[in-house]
């Protein structure tokens, strides 16, 4: 069942359900690993991180002639079918397991539609890929905190429009190139140090971290297995103040490069759920990683720890004038009421109700983005579409279950463990 299966052969696997000849949950997680992995190799970056048995990969290479989307499209569905009579009883770990593979299932289903051509709106296309339906909203009612913005930022109407004034105050705080590996470096050493008495990580986690440029994304963790990750900062994004711990948490401490430290430790090494040596880019897991990534700096810097931490601390590594950081923050808070509006945005632009040049103006608008940020943020549209949900929503999705009950905080550190630990599903925190 981890070779080239014919269509027929294929549906056929999911009889196996009703016979003797069931297959063990570990032998159904491997052809789960061998499915995910084919169409890894039709889709480049839909595999987000793997680290199984390379058998499997090398497997999924040799095939790749033999397989074509209608036919993983079979193999996905008959896995699914054996995989919904699996015999299970309620609350064991078993159960859960099942529950997870059919969740990945369901999204490469929808993931294989649109591989193969089908235009599926861009709500829908969120909610079949990574469990979450986001809701839209009429732009016109963010006037409101756009002239709210507007009586923050510095100068008058008179002196430019107004994302040009707010971008000129912003980048008052960018960290010039020749301090940037310091204060970085300073940074993701602070996200570990309060990090770790709250998350106990096994010895010899590590990862490395480099500047890149000409990535359609700020940064990313390419976690390596053996609790080691790789970490990549674009630098084509100006880098302020502020992003530092924003970088430090979201992909190190206590964001991504923990999350995956824990679930190989805890999923894979402890229970040996093989699963999980594979992420999927498109699946509800990416939810709960983006989501307790982005959560990760509000709960290791909780108040106004962050803004006195970058006042004191790193701004003058930067030698970034920090007495008006008070301000800067202000405006970030109210600059951030506009985070709705990027849905709305982006469901025009993917779903061809608005023209590219029309989209950037809307981002420049309601985003109060330059028009280099906003033409970037176009390139990750048109490569990543519909995962721009599971940053901001996941956060606040993953944030509402932390700090459900006003938790105090040890408290939401353990729940905030207990998602990275778990096979944690959106569903699951609502």
């Amino acid at each position: 069942m981890r070779i080239a299966l014919t269509p027929l052969a294929a549906l056929a696997l999911a009889s196996c359900a009703t016979t003797s000849q069931m297959p063990t949950l570990d032998a159904l997680a491997r052809d789960y690993l061998a499915v995910q992995l084919a169409i890894g190799e039709k889709d480049p970056g839909y595999v987000d991180a793997y680290y199984g048995p390379q058998a499997l990969a090398e497997q999924a290479k040799a095939q790749d002639g033999d397989m074509s989307l209608p036919l993983l499209q079979a193999r996905v569905i008959a896995l699914d079918a054996t995989l919904s009579s699996y015999p299970v009883d309620p609350g064991t770990l078993e159960a859960s397991r099942v529950r997870y593979l059919r969740a990945m299932l369901s999204s490469a289903k929808v993931r294989l539609r649109m591989l193969r051509g089908e235009t599926i709106p861009f709500a829908d296309e969120a909610e079949g890929l990574f469990g979450v339906r986001p809701e839209m909203i009429d732009l016109a009612t963010l006037d409101p905190v756009l002239a709210r913005i507007e009586e923050l930022v510095p100068g008058e109407p008179s002196d430019g429009p107004l994302h040009e004034r707010i971008n000129a105050y912003r980048d008052r705080f960018i960290i010039p190139d020749e301090h940037l590996d310091a204060v970085i470096d300073r940074a993701v050493a602070e996200c570990r140090a309060r990090t770790v008495p709250h998350i106990a990580l096994p010895e010899g986690e590590s990862f490395d971290l480099s500047l890149v440029t000409d990535k359609p994304w700020g940064g990313f963790n390419y976690y390596q297995g053996n609790y080691h990750s790789v970490i990549e900062i674009n630098t084509d994004i100006p880098v302020r103040i502020d992003r530092a711990l924003d970088v430090g948490c979201h992909e190190a401490y206590p964001g991504h490069h923990v999350y995956s430290t824990l679930i190989e430790r805890d999923r894979v090494n402890a229970l040996g759920e093989i699963e999980f040596t594979l992420l999927p880019l498109y699946s509800p897991r990416a939810i709960v990683s983006e989501g307790s990534a982005e959560y990760g700096v509000e709960l290791a810097f909780p108040g106004e720890e962050t803004m006195i931490f970058e006042r004191d601390v790193l701004a003058p590594m930067a030698g970034i004038d920090a007495s008006e950081i008070g301000d800067y923050y202000a405006l970030r808070e109210a600059t951030s009421d506009l985070g709705p509006a990027y849905y709305t945005i982006a469901a025009a632009y993917l779903d061809g109700e608005a023209s590219r040049e029309d989209t950037i103006g809307n981002l420049i608008r309601y985003q109060l983005r330059s028009r280099v940020s906003a033409e970037q943020s176009l390139e990750f549209l048109d490569t990543y579409r519909s995962y721009v949900i599971n940053y901001d929503l996941g956060s606040e999705i993953v944030g509402d279950f932390v700090e459900r009950g006003g938790a105090n905080e040890a408290e939401r550190w353990e729940r905030f463990i207990f998602i990275l630990s778990n096979p944690i599903l959106p569903e699951d925190l609502r």
